[in-house]
């Protein structure tokens, strides 16, 4: 069995207690450890808080009670055991806490509206072909404004807005048939600063590979997995890297930027192709494409019918070869637990594209290395806009906001 996870706990001293902004400070970082203590575990009674904490039992009563007032915990019903008295677990309240998460990819843009246990209360899409800001931005602030009128009474407890999206949005510009105006233009945009423009809450700002890795690391695999490389394959396939348990996001915050990859020999002169031109679902809609297919089946159940199949067949062996040569990478570089593979596509795809992956690593030889293991992601299409989500409901709530800091750095 796994034992429960907590962050660490400083218990003030149980007589003499010091008032002032110290005192204040250290209240609310043990509040933060309960909660999170909460958050990993699920509904725990107080004396299993006291344990999993290392605070004291009266320490968490008072905690508890505090944190009741304020409406960010609810008392469950008495659960009767065999010995001693009947226990009370105490759970997140779903109401507690929003946030709005924000995920601007090539292709789509996503809007999810996240209550403090984590789970989507409303969601919103808009698809396009390229995210003009003309046309972008007028619908960000509507669906913000919407999503905080649809809380109603409870509209003061939004915490923050969390925004997700590529550094580089005009990258690539080539391969997505824009003009390098379009490019520039894009590039030029401080998008944080145009959506805080539009909301009195805090908003803070994600590269969008980042953000889905924050919530497979929060919600997903990451409950389990200490360190381990993330894949995930979107419009453009994109990655993210956890080292002990912390989003690592190296020194220009563009580590595991895996799209770059190389994954083939420079010929001469020639550059070498990389890992986006062969493991992006852009390449399986140019596919369908010019079969006279819809696009968008490329990330919906369609991919895998007959009228599909044979496109996303070839798909599925060319991003398997390429996906596989990164593992190998990733692992020799990084020695880690696992590589997470998760995308924009249906699940079925996904199990596929994992397969086909593993089939393609044991071609390669693992002389010298740890094996790779190489699992799905739970979290699937909504990691980019819940990894927005998650980020302003840890800096409020969360004790170790170091994480989330850096991401939104």
């Amino acid at each position: 069995m796994t034992p429960p996870r907590h962050p660490t706990a400083v218990e003030p001293p149980a007589v003499l207690r010091p008032r002032g902004s110290n005192h204040v400070g250290m209240r609310q970082f043990n509040e933060r450890v309960v909660l999170q203590a909460i958050r990993l575990n699920g509904s725990l009674p107080k004396a299993d808080l006291a344990r999993v904490t290392g605070l004291t039992a009266q320490t968490i009563g008072l905690i508890t009670t505090r944190l009741e007032d304020d409406g960010l915990v609810l008392k469950q019903a008495r659960v009767r055991g065999r010995i001693g008295q009947p226990s009370v677990p105490i759970s997140l309240n779903p109401n507690g806490a929003f946030s709005i998460g924000i995920k601007i990819g090539r292709r789509s843009a996503d809007w999810l509206l996240v209550d403090f246990a984590g789970q989507v209360r409303q969601r919103e899409n808009l698809d396009y072909a390229f995210p003009d800001a003309a046309t972008l931005l007028p619908a960000i602030a509507s669906r913000l404004n919407a999503m905080r009128e649809h809380l109603g009474d409870l509209k003061d407890r939004l915490v923050g807005v969390g925004v997700a999206a590529p550094f580089q949005m005009g990258g690539w510009h080539k391969v997505l048939g824009l003009s390098e105006a379009q490019s520039e233009a894009w590039n030029q945009l401080d998008l944080r600063a145009q959506v805080q423009a539009m909301t009195d809450v805090p908003v803070s700002f994600a590269k969008d590979t980042s953000a889905a890795c924050v919530a497979e690391l929060v919600q997903g695999r990451g409950r389990d997995l200490k360190s381990f490389l993330y894949l995930f394959v979107d419009t453009f396939v994109g990655g993210g890297l956890v080292i002990n348990s912390h989003l690592h996001t190296g020194l220009h915050g563009n580590a595991g930027a895996v799209a770059s990859l190389p994954s083939s020999l420079a010929q001469g002169d020639t550059p070498p192709t990389q890992l986006l031109h062969h493991a992006s679902l852009w390449e399986l809609e140019q596919r369908l494409i010019a079969k006279g297919l819809d696009p968008h089946g490329a990330y919906d159940e369609r991919a895998l019918t007959p009228a599909y199949a044979p496109e996303t067949q070839a798909w599925l062996k060319q991003a398997a070869n390429a996906l596989a040569h990164a593992v190998v990478s990733g692992t020799a570089f990084l020695d880690i637990d696992a590589v997470v593979i998760d995308g924009s596509f249906s699940r079925a795809l996904l199990a596929q594209l994992i397969s086909d992956t593993g089939q393609a690593l044991q071609r390669y030889n693992w002389e010298g290395l740890w094996p790779a293991n190489v699992i799905a992601g739970n979290v699937g299409p909504d990691a980019g806009a819940l990894g927005g989500a998650l980020m302003p409901l840890h800096a409020n709530f969360a004790p170790d906001q170091d994480l989330f800091l850096k991401v939104g750095a």
